[in-house]
């Protein structure tokens, strides 16, 4: 194995997205627009061993169910790769999780978001830095994206560039250096995988206040958020 994209997994999808044989790399494979034989995929939650850094030219970090809170002992072995990864300026993109993890590991804060949850289709607005990145930089100034997550990035790492908030979270996008970059919100969802995520979650974000039929009439698509993931495989 030589010059492979890195998908590390962190969890799993739903178990009724499951049933429908697709999971987390899955969406992340389509929505690049590369070939599947380009990637490999490490379930490090699993304690699958990671690759010789020198076989990878790049990685991407999916979402979980877990919290980077519950300390896992697979979150430092991610940790330290990562940082590998990020001195050897190999690209890198964290979702979500992926996202957290990538703030964690190099010095932010990570926690349970004090205004709950935010789940479905949100607006995101991009700051004056993201003009001038190469992952950002075509993208408008505002966009919708889907988004599932209750912790955050509560205090980014000192040496990162904000590029991306909204009126919820401060922190939906960052980058390290020049090649790493940490996104909140999901750039692989589709419509369907938004709408499948608030159906099963109804009870619970009934319970938290939010109403479940007004998150699932505002579910839409979201090309500009997805765009990032082509613009990820173009950097290789």
């Amino acid at each position: 194995m030589s010059g492979k994209i890195l998908i590390i997994k962190t969890g799993n999808t739903l178990p009724s997205l499951l049933d429908e044989n697709e999971d987390f790399e899955d969406w992340f494979i389509r929505g690049t627009g590369l070939n599947s034989n380009r990637f490999v995929c490490c379930a490090v939650d699993k304690g699958e061993p990671l690759p010789v850094t020198d076989d990878v030219v790049a990685a991407i970090v999916t979402g979980s169910p877990a919290y980077v809170t519950d300390l896992a002992p697979w979150n430092e072995i991610a940790a330290v790769y990562l940082r590998l990864l990020h001195r050897q300026q190999k690209p890198i993109l964290g979702v979500c999780y992926g996202h957290q993890l990538l703030a964690w590991a190099f010095g932010g804060v990570v926690g349970f978001h004090p205004g709950g949850r935010e789940i479905g289709t949100i607006d995101v607005e991009l700051t004056t830095e993201a003009a001038s990145d190469v992952l950002f930089a075509k993208m408008p100034k505002q966009f919708s994206a889907q988004a599932s997550h209750q912790q955050s990035v509560l205090s980014l790492p000192d040496e990162a560039v904000l590029l991306a908030k909204n009126s919820f979270d401060a922190h939906h996008a960052f980058r390290l250096g020049s090649s790493t970059w940490g996104v909140q919100f999901h750039p692989e969802f589709s419509a369907h995988v938004m709408s499948t995520y608030i159906g099963e979650r109804r009870n619970d974000i009934a319970r938290e206040g939010l109403n479940v039929e007004e998150l699932l009439a505002r579910v839409g698509s979201t090309p500009f958020s997805a765009s990032l993931l082509r613009q990820f495989s173009a950097l290789l």
